[in-house]
């Protein structure tokens, strides 16, 4: 037996920086796919992603024309028997796939290291998850480290291993690292590692979750090294009403005698995001969530000619 997968992201936002406000509705991504189960123990998934490029501009005022492209997001084989998972080809990375499952707003708000870049949602390569007991897991990948828009064929790998606990029901404890090197790297590149840690609560009566987030080597550039957390929850005010909050701190670092930190440019993201909002939930599969949302750039991107960002927003999410 097998199901379609479609998942929907469209928008209206209202931005505001520099004095200057621009209006605009978006239909920013959108994912179809198909899932089928070939036996108790064989399936395999395929899942093309959408993607609307002018809606993911830099520029929060830019204004441009709808420019779709299409990517193979998943397309994998996957083994499932026991205590054993294990997938094989374009997979999901398992860097944040915990941390975006509970925050569960990724129609109006990507997960820290996903907004950010610090990884990909997805990659070509191999994992395994080791169920120990149903309170303790392992997992290990091997993946191509370029994610699934931009696949290459050359020596460079990540491996990473995460360990998840759920100590209690609902309670969700969490710490991954990873590691991406090339044997060929000059003397201006290095290994790129990360390290996360989350705790995370998640049932009926609400959410509550804090991550942190370290990385050094951004890119296999050496120096580029940045760090960052986030906290978010949610309160259930009545069934189909909640009540969202979130915040973000990301902080690079000085690169040698720099004198301001690598990522605090006109275009970078250093600095704190703020943002509150009400989530709706009519039936099964679809959110309608209007939000506020406020980024203050670190007083380093300041100087260099960054401003804060406001936004009003009305975020839609569809799947079946």
């Amino acid at each position: 037996n097998g199901k379609p997968i479609v998942t929907i992201f469209s928008d209206f936002t209202n931005v505001t920086t520099n004095s200057k406000t621009n209006n605009a509705i978006e239909l920013t991504r959108a994912y179809f796919g198909y899932g089928y189960n070939f036996s108790p123990d064989f399936s395999a998934k395929v899942v093309f992603d959408v993607a609307n490029n002018a809606a993911s501009g830099v520029d929060p005022l830019k204004v441009g024309v709808s420019a779709f492209t299409v990517f193979a997001k998943n397309a994998y084989g996957e083994y499932n028997h026991g205590i054993v998972t294990a997938d094989l080809g374009l997979v999901g990375d398992n860097m944040f796939s915990l941390q975006e499952s509970v925050w569960g707003k990724r129609y109006m708000y990507k997960s820290f290291q996903d907004q950010y870049g610090f990884g990909n949602s997805a990659d070509l390569g191999a994992k395994v998850k080791i169920q120990f007991i149903p309170e303790v897991a392992l997992d290990l990948q091997v993946l191509n480290g370029e994610g699934y828009k931009k696949v290459q064929a050359d020596s460079t790998f990540k491996f990473a291993a995460g360990l998840t606990v759920q100590p209690i029901k609902n309670l969700f404890a969490r710490v991954y690292y990873d590691n991406m090197a090339n044997q060929s790297y000059a003397t201006s590149k290095v290994a790129q590692t990360s390290l996360n840690f989350f705790v995370g609560y998640k049932s009926a009566q609400g959410t509550l979750a804090a991550e942190y987030n370290t990385q050094n080597g951004k890119g296999n550039v050496k120096g580029q090294n940045w760090s960052g957390f986030s906290v978010y929850g949610t309160l259930p005010v009545v069934k189909t009403l909640s009540v969202i909050a979130r915040f973000d701190d990301l902080t690079s670092e000085k690169i040698g005698t720099a004198t301001t930190a690598w990522n605090s440019t006109k275009t970078g993201t250093d600095g704190q995001v703020y943002m509150v909002g009400v989530e709706f939930a009519p039936v099964k599969g679809i959110q309608i969530t209007p939000n506020f949302r406020y980024a203050a750039p670190s007083s380093e991107a300041k100087t260099a000619g960054a401003y804060a960002v406001s936004s009003l927003n009305v975020n839609l999410g569809v799947s079946f």
